[in-house]
C-alpha cells in the first residue's frame, strides 16, 4: 500500500497528479498553515504565448490560518475574469469543448474555503483523467494526529491507512530522512517530474502550467501516458 500527503492546491500542474495516480490513498493536507504567495490559491496558464499567474482572491488570508480556514470570494469580479480570460484564451484549443465546462464547474462553487475549493478542483481533474486514487482528507480522517511533529504526523498517517510506502515530492529530500522513516516501518520514496513537451497553439512550448493547459491541449489518452513520465527516488 502505498500514500501521499499534500496540500490541496488549484488546478496544480501535472506533477500532483502523478503523485497522487502513484499511489494507493492520497491525504489532502488541508488542516495545515495557509502559505501566501503559495500554490493553494495560485497557478499559471497559457495567455499569448507566456505563463499567466492567476490568483483566487481570499477573504481575511493570514498563515495564521488552516487552509481550511481560510474562505474565498468567489462573488469577486476577479474571479469571472479569469474565467472569461481561460474561456477566450483556449477557445480555440483542440480539446477546449469537453474541458471548458469542467474547469467552469469549479469557478462556480460558492461558499467555500479555498481548501474546499482546490479539492473539488483535483477531484473534477481525477473524474476527468480516469484516476482512481482513494482521496481522503487531514482535518476530518486524521484530526487525531494533528499536533504531532511534522514527520511523525505523516507517518502516523501512513500507519493509520496502512502504508508501507510514502511518496513525498522531490522538495522534501531536504526535510525528510530516509533512514528516519525506515526506523517506523516506512519506506519514504520522492517523486520528481520528468520534462515533457506538447503543441501549445504555434508558440514556443511554455513548461509546468495548470493542468488545465495541460487538458486544454492533450487527449485523456494522451494526458494518462503523462501522468507516468516520472521518477521515484
Amino acid at each position: 500500500m502505498t500514500a501521499a500527503i499534500m496540500q490541496p492546491y488549484f488546478f496544480p500542474y501535472i506533477g500532483y497528479f502523478q503523485m497522487i495516480n502513484a499511489v494507493d490513498v492520497f491525504v489532502f493536507y488541508d488542516d495545515v498553515n495557509f502559505i501566501k504567495k503559495g500554490w493553494v490559491n495560485r497557478n499559471n496558464f497559457l495567455l499569448n504565448g507566456r505563463g499567466k499567474l492567476f490568483t483566487i482572491p481570499l477573504k481575511d488570508a493570514s498563515q495564521n490560518k488552516m487552509i481550511n480556514e481560510v474562505k474565498t470570494i468567489l462573488e469577486s469580479p476577479d474571479v469571472s475574469k479569469i474565467l472569461e480570460t481561460i474561456k477566450q484564451n483556449y477557445k480555440k484549443a483542440p480539446f477546449f469543448q469537453g474541458v471548458f465546462p469542467v474547469i467552469e464547474r469549479v469557478f462556480r462553487l460558492q461558499n467555500s474555503t479555498i481548501g474546499d475549493l482546490a479539492m473539488v478542483s483535483i477531484q473534477v481533474v481525477n473524474e476527468y483523467l480516469g484516476i482512481t486514487t482513494v482521496l481522503q482528507r487531514s482535518s476530518m480522517e486524521f484530526a487525531d494526529t494533528k499536533g504531532l511533529e511534522r514527520a511523525e504526523r505523516l507517518i502516523a498517517i501512513c500507519k493509520q491507512v496502512g502504508a508501507e510506502t510514502y511518496i513525498n515530492a522531490i522538495g522534501g529530500q531536504e526535510l525528510y530522512s530516509k533512514e528516519y522513516f525506515a526506523s517506523k516501518g516506512i519506506d519514504l520514496k520522492f517523486i520528481k517530474s520528468e520534462p515533457l513537451d506538447y503543441k501549445q497553439f504555434d508558440h514556443e512550448f511554455v513548461p509546468w502550467l495548470s493542468i488545465i493547459d495541460v487538458m486544454m491541449f492533450n487527449s485523456v489518452e494522451d494526458i494518462r501516458k503523462m501522468l507516468k513520465y516520472y521518477t521515484l527516488s
